[in-house]
């Protein structure tokens, strides 16, 4: 009888991160499990599928799509990995061609456009202009120029949807929106500025006041794949936790922790803001959150 351990292959959706480079480049490996990574640019177009018909076991997910997941009872299962974080200052910015000068409290009644209301990044600059800069969101005219990542989700009233098409960028430039929050495509171009006051400084200075992160992405895996193979589970992250140990010390703090008790307060954060700004509609217990990977976890 062979004693040949069978390796199973698992359909993945992450992207190349310092922390997860040595997985995804082949350095990391297992005798249990190989992984048919699925590279999708931006990793954003991943989180859609995933939340509405499990299309990967093991996909990259934004926080507030998942908290949504939860929600509305998909069969995902959240593990306590950060892939994601950035400080969130710099991400909201106007177009100086239109406006000499804009600030926080220059923002009521103006158009401020985001990806989608449910967006992350939106989520977490929305925060700052309400709990810093005190902003009542609903004195902002937001426009999005897509949809959730869930079918279920309603934006609120307040929110309107730009013309089909219409690109975020593309209004920012010509001046459809007076300021636009974004992520990854923030453009290096000399006309657009920040509109949060000494932004640069403003994030790192909020992480050294709470200790907190603004997580933007974490980790699932499917229901399916939890209960069928939990052992494939853990194994993902352990890879994981070997791959973070294998880029070395960050410079500077910790921006993607892993384990639950380095999550928690940076999280219970997210769930509170998330449930304030309706894009939940109450908190959830981290506990509750991680129920099914501490069941994984003990097994």
């Amino acid at each position: 009888m062979s004693d040949q351990i069978e390796t199973i292959r698992l359909r993945a959706a992450i992207k190349s991160y310092p922390t997860t480079r040595a997985l995804l480049e082949g350095d990391i490996v297992s005798p249990l499990v190989d992984f048919d990574f699925v590279e999708v640019e931006p990793i954003h177009h991943a989180f859609a599928p995933m939340a509405r018909e499990q299309v990967y076991d093991v996909s990259e997910m934004a926080v507030f799509t998942y908290l949504q997941a939860f929600h509305f009872g998909k069969p995902l299962v959240l593990l306590p990995v950060v892939l994601a974080a950035r400080h969130q200052h710099v991400c909201i910015v106007y177009n100086k061609q239109f406006h000499s000068s804009l600030t926080p409290a220059d923002l009521p009644g103006k158009k401020v456009g985001v990806r989608a209301y449910t967006q992350t990044t939106g989520a977490w600059v929305r925060n700052i202009l309400m709990r810093e800069h005190g902003l009542p969101l609903d004195s902002v005219d937001w426009i999005t120029t897509e949809g959730a990542h869930l079918a279920e989700y309603e934006q609120p009233a307040f929110a309107r949807s730009a013309p089909k098409g219409s690109k975020l960028i593309d209004m920012l430039m010509n001046g459809e929106v007076d300021a636009a929050i974004l992520g990854n495509d923030l453009p290096d171009d000399p006309r657009i500025a920040p509109v949060i006051p000494d932004a640069v400084r403003a994030g790192p200075a909020w992480h050294a006041a709470t200790g907190l992160i603004p997580i933007n992405h974490m980790l699932v895996v499917t229901k399916d794949l939890a209960d069928r193979h939990p052992d494939l589970v853990r194994e993902t992250y352990d890879l994981l936790r070997r791959s973070k140990e294998a880029a070395g010390p960050s410079r500077g703090p910790d921006l993607r922790p892993m384990g639950i008790e380095a999550i928690r307060p940076s999280l219970e954060l997210a769930v509170g803001l998330a449930a304030e700004q309706s894009i939940i509609p109450r908190k959830f217990d981290i506990e509750e959150l991680f129920a099914p990977w501490r069941a994984i976890e003990r097994a």
